[in-house]
């Protein structure tokens, strides 16, 4: 899997700005990072039927993006980390994937809180990152006593896979490990 990330990084305050291209296929990913509410913009490029500007409210901030073929159908995918404000820094996923290197469309992750065993003890402090085909998430385990700054519950990481869902693309829990 050919991996490039260019060298288009702009840290102006807090604003993100970087562009990924792999297979062909680039993704400008724009954020004002500028209080709690932003607008993020992903532009695409080298699409063959629609590069058209996706343009989303998030709440919090960006803290990280990814390129990657997850699937390894030679079309790839962006991945968006956004951090909320607050102390929870509670993470979240903002994700398109191109359908055959013609158009993007969006991927679609189960919300934490709806997975009452993996979401046991959490309360935020979200690391993302891509590793061999999957994606990884991991949080510090609260137990009832334990103060937002200080978890003593260890570590969950959770892997998912990509798949085709029904209406689109599915990020699908491939496994739970606590650490």
């Amino acid at each position: 899997m050919a991996l490039l990330l260019c060298p288009l990084t702009v840290h102006a305050a807090s604003n993100f700005n970087q562009l990924f291209t792999m297979h062909g296929i680039s993704f400008h990913v724009t954020c004002p990072n500028a209080g709690s509410i932003n607008q993020l913009t992903i532009t695409p490029s080298g699409l063959t039927i629609d590069n058209s500007i996706i343009k989303q409210e998030i709440e919090g901030t960006i803290s990280g993006a990814e390129i990657a073929d997850l699937n390894s159908d030679g079309s790839p995918e962006i991945y968006v980390y956004v951090t909320s404000a607050g102390s929870g820094s509670y993470g979240n996923l903002v994700a398109y994937s191109s359908n055959n290197n013609k158009s993007i469309s969006v991927i679609y992750l189960v919300p934490l809180a709806d997975d009452p065993i993996n979401s046991h003890g959490y309360m935020g402090h979200d690391a993302f990152s891509i590793v061999d085909n999957s994606l990884r998430r991991e949080f510090p385990i609260y137990k009832q006593d334990d103060t937002n700054t200080h978890p003593s519950g260890g570590m969950r990481q959770l892997q998912y896979n990509l798949i085709a869902g029904e209406a689109g693309w599915q990020l699908k829990l491939a496994g739970s490990t606590l650490l």
